[in-house]
This record gives C-alpha cells, sequence and structure tokens, in this order.
C-alpha cells in the first residue's frame, strides 16, 4: 500500500460526519439546522448536550488518532524519525480535511478542532495532553467551548515552538497553522463573545430538542 492511498483513507476517515450521524440517530434531526449549524465539538456540546457533545468530540478525537497513526503500515516509516514525522502531518491534515468537508455529509462538516487534537495525540502525545488540559480547564470555567477551543489551539504553538522547542520545520509550521486555523475558523464566536452573546454549553444537564436555540 503507498502514501496516496494512506492519505485517501486519512481523508475518508477523517470524513466519518459523528454529530451529523449522532443528530440524526439519536435526535432525529440534522445538527447543521441549530446552533451555530456547524457539524463540530463547539455545536455538539450546544445543541446535544455534554454527554453526547462529549461522545461526538471523543470520536472526532480518534478520528485523527487513527488516520495519523496509518503510517504503521509501511514499514519504511517505523525505522526513519523525521520521515514519519513529516508523513503522520500529512496524514492528520487529510483527516482534517476530511472532517471539515465530509464526503459522507455533503462536504459540510465542523472545525476540525478535535481532530487536529486526534492528531496531535499520535505525533505527541504530551502536547496534545496539555492542550486536553487547557481545553478542559477553560470548558469548566467558563462553559464556552469555542473559547476553550481556542485557547487550546495556541497552547498548541507555544508548546511546540517555545516550550518543547520541536526542531522539525514542518511540525512548527504546522503548529502556527493550527493556531491561525483556529483563531479564523471562530471569527463568528470571537464576535459573540466580545458583545456577550456567545452561548454556554449545559455541561450538567440533558439537553433535548425541545430547548434548542
Amino acid at each position: 500500500m503507498n502514501e496516496s492511498i494512506l492519505v485517501i483513507l486519512a481523508y475518508l476517515i477523517g470524513s466519518i460526519p459523528t454529530s451529523v450521524w449522532v443528530s440524526k440517530s439519536v435526535f432525529k434531526f440534522d445538527i447543521r439546522d441549530y446552533g451555530s449549524g456547524n457539524a463540530g465539538a463547539t455545536n455538539s456540546f450546544r445543541v446535544l448536550g455534554a454527554k453526547w457533545g462529549s461522545f461526538v468530540m471523543f470520536v472526532d478525537v480518534l478520528k485523527g488518532v487513527i488516520a495519523t497513526s496509518l503510517y504503521i503500515i509501511i514499514p519504511y516509516y517505523l525505522t526513519n524519525e523525521l520521515a514519519r514525522t513529516n508523513f503522520m502531518i500529512i496524514l492528520g491534515l487529510a483527516a482534517v480535511v476530511g472532517h471539515i468537508f465530509p464526503i459522507w455529509a455533503g462536504f459540510r462538516g465542523g472545525k476540525g478542532v478535535a481532530t487536529i487534537l486526534g492528531m496531535a495525540l499520535a505525533i505527541q502525545p504530551a502536547v496534545a495532553l496539555l492542550c486536553l488540559v487547557v481545553f478542559a480547564f477553560t470548558l469548566l470555567t467558563t462553559r464556552f467551548v469555542s473559547l476553550s477551543s481556542m485557547l487550546a489551539g495556541v497552547a498548541f504553538m507555544i508548546l511546540i515552538l517555545f516550550i518543547f522547542d520541536e526542531k522539525e520545520t514542518l511540525y512548527r509550521l504546522f503548529a502556527i497553522i493550527v493556531a491561525f486555523m483556529v483563531i479564523v475558523t471562530h471569527q463568528k464566536n470571537i464576535t459573540r463573545l466580545l458583545n456577550g452573546t456567545e452561548n454556554k454549553v449545559p455541561l450538567f444537564r440533558k439537553k433535548n430538542k425541545s430547548n434548542l436555540d
């Protein structure tokens, strides 16, 4: 199996529209018709509640881990660390593109933050876990998933560039792109945060269709 086939497979894994399938099968509606209209973890927490929002986030993270780990199928990457890291980044990015533009859901997906976290977990677990701590702490204290995602993305860049001082150029560039992408894709959320109109997620109560915004 060559690299191009694995990249396509990574995209297809990333394309699994977790929130869309959950909302349709469990709640009998398309999550993209409610809340922000986004098919990512942020809107899943807001529309589906903490239980199913957490499930969606878990699966979306898992997509990133599995897709980025496809390199193990090719023996060459098991012994060449630099080539392995570069290929893992390519695989992970393919999964993120799949999450944002899923072939299984009309190319209308999420923002890719959870899948990026899964990608980071596969490449550098320590950094990813620290970002997860930033995300969880921010979410518990503010109940804003958007703010939690942005701070985790910025933390990822800071950790890679300055704390862990990663030497691989492609990985450093990726960290910068991640932080930039997370901020850019949350422009509407930033506006709502500044205006005080951003919705908080229901962490300790169930969400149902009757109380959707």
